[in-house]
């Protein structure tokens, strides 16, 4: 029996097999077999010599033959050890990272000649690997008369072993060994060793772990090995800087080619497939120099399940920096920290100083100032002209409420509109009451530049905070805005008698008088938000004294 009326609707398929976003795999680099220079110079699609030498030398004996193999694998590269000879044993194993469920290795087969700067390319040869949704590995390449050579590894961590001939070449084979060490997934779950490991399920097939807003990212720069630098002194003095959205944070220097930090930084997670960005650099006397990058998918983080892994740097030729990643839920996190703060305080927030900021004027300085915004709240500091180098040392305070403190470092200009020199992200949300965080943070948006700061969250006790005098208060409002009328007074009169070259002055003092204006009034409302919470506070503990009616009635 169908009802009359009943109606079937197609509803589209929907694929609930986990997908894969990335993996570890380790590229061996075993040996080569049947090296000539006269077979590989034949090469139909070899490229260009990067000397410029036109051709190979030919030589009848190839014992002098010395190469070395460059790994690459997306924007990665690694380089093996030089060795001679025709069949040279390499055996230089890579710790590579994919982030996808697909890649391709290529290996190219370069001759070093001792005493020559640029090294001759040969030829290449390639590897294409997928991943299967039963969790094995397909690894495919060109095999000789144009045949496949195919791969199955069944689980992570078999390893699979192939023989490559070099392309639109008669002779020449590389022996390679690779291993996918694990693969992970968007859902958290990682896949390794013949194992899966992922968070729990949920009857829909998805993990538990909770929407990506709302919880904290966790990274801590442990520690680097093999970095590598371009100081001719033969010294490494290494520091990372970390990229998440629009927040940087870096760490310190170090002064070693493996390096310990040990560093932790934490993040908001912002979700929709950002990535963490990871730059290397090497502290110089006259500029530093990048020794390598690296961005990493924090898809899928689950609470509870930290990541610790070795990242390689991407393009240079050697280095790997070790990074621990967790997730946790912000709830979460203030509890095991022990905070109980209702963020009903304010947020003392001091502008110390800058260093190395950007020239804006074409004399080779600029006239620094700092514009903060906090919500629909807007202050801003004095303006420090001349210099690169700003000492402002200002302490501005904000109601608690939990707005982005943004600082955006400007150049300020009599006439002309002003310039942006670089901004920055101050994360306070997690800090302790009354625990004064003091950090330099890298300005984003330009080249170089750093500011000084120092952040608290005050504990709402109104005994801490002195309180306004409304006598002192009434006088201050009136002397301020009888100043600001004084001074617009001045400026109408230098722009009546067309007097423009004097202008900057009352401009500066009246956007000063403005900004005491702003600050005033935001401690009043404070003060007001303060006064009220105590009230509150001393009627709960009123209600919560006073007798009951019931036990009244009972006692008597």
């Amino acid at each position: 029996m169908v009802e009359p009326r009943r109606q079937c609707f197609s509803l589209s398929a929907v694929d609930l097999r986990k997908k894969a976003v990335g993996g570890i795999v380790y590229v061996t680099v075993i040996s080569g077999n049947k090296l000539s220079r006269s077979s590989l110079k034949g090469s139909p699609s070899r490229r260009q010599p990067s000397s410029g030498v036109d051709g190979l030398r030919e030589h009848s004996d190839d014992k002098d033959l010395q190469t070395f193999v460059e790994v690459e694998l997306g924007e990665l590269t690694r380089r093996t050890n030089v060795r001679p000879g025709s069949s040279p044993q390499w055996d230089s194993t890579f710790n590579m990272i994919l982030h996808d469920n697909t890649g391709v290795v290529r290996f190219h087969l370069f001759e070093h000649t001792p005493g020559r700067m640029m090294c001759d390319y040969l030829a290449s040869c390639e590897i294409k690997m997928r991943y299967n949704t039963d969790d094995s590995t397909t690894f495919w390449a060109i095999g000789p008369d144009s045949s496949v050579i195919a791969r199955h590894s069944e689980f992570c961590g078999k390893a699979v072993e192939m023989v490559l001939p070099f392309e639109g070449v008669n002779i020449g084979e590389l022996a390679v060994k690779l291993v996918i060490k694990e693969w992970q997934f968007s859902d958290g779950s990682l896949s390794f060793n013949n194992l899966r490991v992922s968070s729990q399920s949920s009857l829909n097939g998805s993990s538990n772990f909770l929407p990506r807003t709302g919880r904290r990212i966790i990274v801590t720069v442990m520690e680097g090995k093999d970095l590598i630098t371009k100081d001719k002194s033969g010294k490494c003095n290494p520091y990372v800087k970390l990229q998440y959205g629009k927040v940087l944070q870096k760490t310190k220097t170090a002064h070693s080619f493996n390096p310990v930090w040990n560093q932790r930084f934490e993040f908001d997670e912002i979700g929709d497939g950002e990535y963490l960005k990871i730059k290397c650099y090497s502290e110089e006397v006259f500029g530093d120099d990048s020794i390598g990058s690296a961005h990493i998918s924090l898809e899928g983080l689950v609470e509870g399940s930290p990541r610790d892994v070795w990242i390689p740097l991407e393009k240079v030729n050697s280095g790997e920096l070790r990074i621990q990643i967790e997730a946790v839920r912000i709830d979460d996190y203030e509890g095991s920290r022990g905070s109980s703060y209702s963020g009903n305080g304010w947020i003392e927030l001091v502008l110390i100083e800058a260093r190395d900021l950007v020239a804006a004027d074409l004399r080779g300085t600029s006239d620094p100032y700092v514009r903060v915004q906090y919500g629909n709240l807007k202050r801003r500091t004095k303006v420090m002209y001349k210099t690169l180098n700003p000492k402002w040392h200002q302490t501005l305070e904000f109601p608690d409420n939990g707005n982005p403190l943004e600082l955006h470092v400007k150049d300020h200009n009599a006439v002309l509109p002003t310039s942006s020199i670089g901004d920055c992200v101050v994360e306070y949300q997690r800090l302790p009451p009354n625990q004064m965080a003091d950090k330099w943070i890298p300005l984003q948006g330009v080249k170089r530049g750093e500011i000084h700061i120092q952040v608290t969250r005050k504990v709402p006790e109104l005994e801490k905070k002195p309180s306004v005098d409304p006598d002192t208060s009434l006088t201050k409002a009136h002397q301020i805005s009888s100043q600001m009328k004084q001074m617009m007074i001045k400026l109408q009169s230098l722009i009546d008698d067309g007097i423009l070259e004097g202008i900057s002055t009352p401009l500066s003092e009246l956007e000063a008088l403005q900004d005491m204006q702003e600050e005033y009034m935001v401690q009043l409302e404070t003060e007001q938000m303060l006064l009220l919470n105590k009230i509150k506070e001393l009627g709960q503990e009123m209600l919560n004294s006073s007798p009951s009616p019931s036990r009244n009635s009972f006692g008597s």
